[in-house]
């Protein structure tokens, strides 16, 4: 499913490998793709940077509820 111009609410991540969620708004929680490490790490930041600069994201979540692609 595709989303456009959505506020992040709040972001979540534990200690444990490519562990890592955003409420999204309209959305509610989804967990970041879970195909690198380092993708699962450079979209939590994407997210993370939305959120504390207030900005909107777009982007894509796969059958599974979770975000496949994210643009800032």
């Amino acid at each position: 499913m595709n989303f456009s111009n959505k506020k992040v609410l709040r972001t979540y991540a534990s200690p444990h490998t490519k562990n890592a969620w955003a409420n999204i708004e309209t959305l509610g929680w989804c967990k970041i793709g879970q195909l690198s490490t380092d993708g699962v790490t450079n979209i939590f930041i994407m997210l993370n940077v939305a959120r504390g600069n207030n900005k909107t994201v777009t982007g894509s979540t796969d059958a599974s509820n979770l975000i496949s692609t994210l643009y800032l």
